[in-house]
């Protein structure tokens, strides 16, 4: 089997759920490559102490991100740090010849995004996506391969979100998502966007324009220090936009990303509505997709239980249960596959594309200008 070996910056909650994925790399039965991880960088060493202590693999350990890309043992890299520092380690990874897994949003603004897009088209040799794990969960790939099959009829709408209430405690401290200057000012679009919009922007929905409605609920939080300090960037936001489906007919797309949303942990969700057959998921009950066929006379929807029916093959039975860890799994087979068979396995079981960041930069743009402006504005 061949090995991909991989250095980490950003050695926090992501970049552990990395290290994870990467340790129970058996589980996945039909792979002929597989991640090591060799190196890791990041400012806080206890952090990267936990890799250590986890990884016999890891031989470097430094806190200067320059010093892991200079490394010739390291293939590729998972970058997770502030969106601030997109533009600056992305393409200083890309130059370095190093195949590059980075979280969303690829820049803290439009920007930013265009200049890792110009480093990207400069060193087509660099395999170069994005982190989101939506599209992996069994229910969702059951929709790919309906849309893939064109089983949807005429499109009527569409609605995909994604939900939490990590800042309904208004006690809780202020941390760097909540300053502009950190996270930009896309806000909650900037951190959470690109899970809502991975499955519509694969499906082909491009947004012609959007009419965005952007809330901060909490103004301001306790600062650590015994004060309290202004949140600047936006907790909730809503786009409605016009989408068209593959005959050219339009429908509205309704794009949610929230922090503040009572009752929602942790929740994705995706609502496709057509003239044939209708399907909704929520990740609230994980393993159930619910599906509309409309043949005329009484409309019923009906509920089918997903089982272990994932794109990569895993040792877990059909039967049982899919759940986060999983899909985080799912999306890094995604990424190591297409490194070694450069294609996905099928449309709907690959990451985030370079292009597909870029569509989203256009719209949180536009939604940025949309509720500045209290206008349709177009992309």
């Amino acid at each position: 089997m061949k090995t991909v070996r991989f250095g980490v910056i950003g050695c926090g909650l992501m970049g552990r759920e990395f290290g994870s994925a990467a340790a129970r790399w058996c589980h996945l039965t039909d792979m002929t490559v597989r991640p090591e991880i060799v190196a890791v960088c990041d400012t806080n060493p206890q952090l990267s102490q936990w890799f250590k202590d986890h990884f016999a693999s890891v031989s470097q350990v430094t806190a200067d991100y320059h010093e892991l890309l200079a490394n010739p043992d390291v293939d590729a890299v998972y970058i997770a740090v502030p969106h601030n520092l997109h533009a600056e380690f992305y393409c200083a990874a890309i130059k370095a010849g190093k195949h590059l897994m980075g979280e969303k949003p690829f820049g803290i603004d439009q920007a930013a995004n265009e200049t890792i897009s110009a480093c990207i088209a400069d060193h087509p040799e660099v395999f170069v996506r994005c982190s989101s794990e939506s599209p992996f969960f069994p229910a969702m790939q059951l929709i790919g391969r309906m849309l893939e099959a064109e089983a949807f009829g005429r499109i009527i709408e569409v609605n995909s979100g994604f939900l939490h209430c990590s800042d309904m405690d208004v006690t809780k401290p202020i941390n760097w998502k909540r300053l502009l200057k950190f996270n930009g000012e896309y806000g909650c679009m900037g951190d959470l966007g690109m899970h809502a919009c991975h499955m519509p922007f694969r499906a082909g929905w491009v947004p012609k324009n959007v009419r965005a409605v952007l809330s901060n609920i909490v103004p301001e939080r306790p600062d650590g220090k015994g004060g309290m300090a202004p949140c600047e960037t936006w907790d909730n936001a809503t786009l409605l936009c016009t989408a068209a489906d593959s005959d050219g007919n339009d429908f509205p797309l309704t794009i949610k990303t929230q922090r503040i949303a009572p009752g929602h942990k942790n929740t994705w969700y995706l609502e496709i509505l057509g003239t044939k057959t209708s399907a909704r998921w929520s990740s609230k009950q994980i393993n159930t997709l619910e599906i509309l066929e409309y043949t005329g006379g009484e409309q019923a929807w009906q509920v089918i239980d997903m089982g272990h029916e994932m794109a990569y093959k895993s040792l877990t039975g059909g039967i049982f249960e899919a759940g986060f860890s999983d899909s985080i799994l799912q999306m890094w087979a995604a990424f190591l596959y297409e490194v070694e068979n450069g294609k996905p396995i099928s449309r709907f079981a690959g990451c985030v594309t370079p292009d597909e960041v870029a569509l989203s930069h256009q719209l949180f743009t536009a939604a940025l200008e949309s509720h500045k402006t209290n206008t349709v504005c177009p992309l």
